[in-house]
């Protein structure tokens, strides 16, 4: 059984639903907004500390491994000793990486300091949704789900317009730094107004072996992918590849064997469980590489500054912001297969727009409406897909869950973000000539919307209407 050991549920609409909601929205909006923000940077970072192309993917990629190869272990970590401690110390050291990134002064430096920082995010990422999946009835998660989607949502994407604003007014080092206060303020609201939570049956061991062999599995195979493209038959290349394959294998083999593993195989014996996050993983996958190539696609191609890049993606907000706790309703009333299918393939709609931009008309045409069909298709997609994963899986598990689901798409934009520049053929320096990198981008963006367009098909062959009403 999943414990809330202070008070009864919580209701949406009173005041204690505003305060859960509040400062889980805050911790988790932190989290997206640095990652989104980190993009519009890139360029900025690569300027200041001399980092080539490969070190540019790492300061993404450091953070996204550190997160997925450890955000299962966070989701336990808080079914175990608290959802709200582990949450909190998770809050309490994304902050501290957060300050040594803004204080690195070479690229090895910045890549060491967001592996840190991932790790935090292991923490608390997984606790904000477990907190509101095991605090609210279950006749309000799916809306406060949607709530929590459309609030944090905001963040992510309000990210890069800030972060290219205090890259052009101060430094991108004040994107890592605003963190900082933001987790004050979480810590403040969380530890005083949210309640604990936790599974109360019995536990083993950790899986401390399936732990390590998931990082050595996502470590190895990204090293591969972004070193092929500078070294494509290097001997370290060879070796990352074959070491990762491995360890994946012996992953599986672990999991299914060992009597309290990491990753139970018995959540993906539920089909709606296993459909959901196949889903999150085409969907993820393509939102990763469409945020990297856009940006820079902006600001290397078309010579937008750092707030205009950003601020071109501005107009999804507004529709995620109106449209996710409804979608979040909708899917409750009528079942989560037609949003989740319907979404992504807007989604892909908004992206194969976006993929034909080359400064050649105006904003209002060139970027616009595609920033508005992505907008669109996330808002349908986010709060129903999350709301089926969790319902899918025991309560006793939400933290479990909610890891999965989060490692689910960190990986698959961690992967994306490796592989694509190689599929495309960019290397070295190539993200700062244009008329190399416009060339590649029109490609990435194609293989961006096919990964969309497979999510909603995989959502429309998997996902039941009645999930949501178990």
């Amino acid at each position: 059984m999943s414990a809330t050991e202070d008070v009864a549920p919580v209701a949406l609409g009173t005041a204690r639903s505003r305060w859960l909601l509040g400062a889980t929205v805050l911790a988790s909006g932190m989290a997206f907004l640095d990652t989104s923000a980190v993009n519009v940077a890139l360029p900025a970072i690569g300027a200041d500390l001399g980092s080539s192309l490969s070190g540019l993917q790492w300061t993404v990629t450091g953070y996204t491994l550190a997160l997925a190869a450890l955000v299962l272990l966070g989701g336990a970590l808080g079914d175990r000793y608290g959802r709200r401690r582990v949450f909190l110390i998770g809050v309490g050291w994304f902050a501290t990486a957060s300050l040594l990134c803004g204080l690195a002064q070479s690229p090895g430096q910045l890549v060491a300091a967001r592996v840190v920082q991932g790790i935090g995010g292991a923490l608390l990422t997984p606790g904000s949704l477990a907190l509101i999946q095991s605090s609210f009835r279950p006749a309000d998660r799916a809306r406060a789900i949607g709530l929590w989607s459309s609030l944090a949502g905001v963040a992510g994407l309000a990210g890069p317009f800030l972060g290219g604003l205090l890259v052009d007014l101060a430094s991108w080092r004040l994107v890592f730094l605003l963190n900082v206060p933001i987790a004050v303020a979480v810590l403040a609201l969380a530890g005083r107004h949210v309640p604990e939570s936790r599974d109360g049956g019995p536990h083993g061991r950790f899986d401390v072996a399936g732990a390590a062999l998931g990082a050595v599995a996502l470590g190895g195979v990204t090293y591969a992918l972004i070193g092929a493209a500078d070294r494509p038959g290097g001997a370290d290349v060879l070796a990352a590849a074959a070491v990762g394959l491995l360890a994946g294998v012996a992953f599986v083999r672990r999991e299914r064997s060992v009597a309290e593993p990491m990753l139970p195989p018995r959540l993906f014996g539920d089909r709606q469980f296993t459909g959901a996050n196949l889903t999150t993983f085409a969907v993820y996958g393509g939102l990763g590489g469409t945020w990297l190539f856009l940006v820079l696609q902006l600001q290397t191609v078309l010579g937008y500054d750092a707030t205009a890049a950003g601020a071109a993606m501005l107009p999804s907000i507004a529709v995620i912001t109106l449209l996710s706790s409804r979608a979040g309703a909708l899917a409750t009333r009528i079942g989560p297969r037609l949003p989740m299918t319907v979404g992504p393939l807007v989604v892909a709609a908004g992206t194969l727009w976006l993929a034909t931009v080359d400064g050649g008309q105006p904003y209002v045409v060139d970027v616009l409406p595609g920033s508005l069909l992505q907008g669109l298709g996330m808002a349908l997609t986010v709060a129903p897909l999350t709301a089926t994963v969790l319902a899918a899986a025991p309560d006793e598990l939400a933290g479990v869950a909610s890891g999965v689901n989060n490692a689910v798409a960190r990986a698959a934009q961690l992967l994306a973000v490796a592989a694509l520049p190689v599929v495309v053929g960019l290397s070295g320096d190539d993200y700062a000539d244009p008329v190399t990198f416009a060339t590649s981008y029109r490609v990435a963006m194609l293989a961006c919307a096919g990964l969309f367009a497979v999510g909603g098909l995989l959502a429309w062959a998997t996902v039941r209407d009645d999930v949501l009403r178990r």
